[in-house]
């Protein structure tokens, strides 16, 4: 059993989470610290000119230089880790490894005609200078090498939690962030998973457009709407849905145009029910469910829940502290779980999570220097 601490930063751009984890890579789990840090406006402006011209860029031609928004990383990364020392009381030495996933600015999901790429900004040499603490970063690289989606990275941690908590399947645990992706367990123990489509990403763009702020608080602003059927069945018709699993997406691979001209709240309501009935959609491709377990963001907009649990009413929805779990930085846990493994080779995505042709181990190991 080893310490080890996980970091996240979403595809919302909300902030960094961080945990402390205690851990032997596979079925020892224990909970410690987590602590969260949401990024001040000029941080997240410089985070948002990243993800602006990694999309420009579109994996053509010369990459674009992302060394701003890696010092932005660099650094509200490491103060956080020192809060995470400071909570725990554990000095630097009592850390076997950081887990660092960075911030991912582009994903392009493979096809039968085009292989996948990823990109996800962090500089692990920085951060484990900085920390005097070894850094594994780079989780998704060699699974898009190995002709795999690069995502999701969580379904291992999920399956693993639950072994530790006892459940067994039929169970879904569902992480609704920017990217909603959902782990299926099923009653014979067999896992699957995939991205089910927008989490919050949309909602948020849509608050952001609308002068809501950054997201819809308590979805307040949803709450006060009507749901355009028209709409929400143009939304629907995303060549996505169709796809056969495994499958990825990027954030930037759905578009508000088709709400661009409701009202505010119709807008909001008509976006909330599509991440629904899309992780619905996946609930019936993957299996019958008896139990979602909800993590992410998206589990505190009690407006998303309720559209959730109307679009699956043979499920029981709830969120994962529920069953005693971490939902604010249960994917910073699953990054230290994960660096856990990439530590002792052993795979973090197999073939029934991201498609990849055999059990891969990702990630890169820094030493500080």
């Amino acid at each position: 059993m080893k310490h080890v601490i996980g970091l996240m930063s979403g595809t919302s751009l909300d902030g960094v989470d961080a945990a402390l984890i205690e851990t032997d890579g596979e079925a020892r789990i224990r909970a410690l610290a987590g602590v969260e840090r949401r990024y001040v406006d000029e941080e997240r402006a410089v985070l948002h000119a990243a993800v602006e011209a990694a999309l420009a860029w579109g994996f053509e031609g010369d990459e674009p230089d992302f060394s701003a928004a890696e010092a932005v990383l660099t650094r509200t990364h490491a103060d956080l880790i020192e809060q995470v020392l400071a909570t725990s009381g554990l000095a630097r030495d009592q850390v076997a490894y950081v887990g660092f996933h960075g911030q991912t600015v582009l994903h392009r999901a493979p096809t039968p005609k085009r292989a996948g790429a990823t990109r996800q900004i962090g500089n692990g040499q920085a951060l484990a200078n900085k920390l005097s603490i070894p850094v594994v970063f780079d989780f998704r690289t060699a699974d898009v090498a190995a002709g795999g989606q690069g995502a999701p990275l969580v379904p291992l941690y999920h399956q693993a939690l639950s072994e530790n908590a006892g459940l067994s399947g039929p169970l879904g645990i569902l992480n609704i962030g920017g990217v909603a992706n959902i782990t299926y367990i099923a009653e014979d123990g067999a896992i699957s998973a995939f991205d089910t489509g927008p989490g919050n990403g949309l909602i948020d763009a849509w608050c952001q457009r609308v002068g809501h702020g950054t997201y819809d608080a308590d979805g307040q602003l949803a709450a006060r709407g009507e749901e355009s059927a028209a709409r929400l069945a143009e939304l629907m018709a995303h060549p996505f849905f169709a796809q056969p699993v495994p499958k990825s997406l990027d954030r930037w691979d759905f578009s508000l145009d088709p709400v661009a001209n409701l009202p505010e709240a119709e807008g909001a309501a008509t976006l909330v029910a599509f991440t629904a009935d899309t992780i619905a959609h996946a609930v019936a491709q993957a299996g019958p469910c008896r139990d979602l377990l909800v993590t992410g963001g998206g589990r505190r907009n009690p407006t998303l829940m309720r559209r959730l649990q109307s679009a699956l009413p043979d499920t029981r929805v709830r969120p994962v502290e529920d069953v005693g779990w971490r939902g604010d930085v249960m994917e910073a846990e699953a990054f230290a779980w994960l660096a856990a493994r990439v530590a002792q080779g052993l795979p973090t995505t197999v073939p029934e999570t991201t498609g990849v042709a055999r059990p891969t181990s990702g990630g890169q190991i820094v030493q500080p220097r």
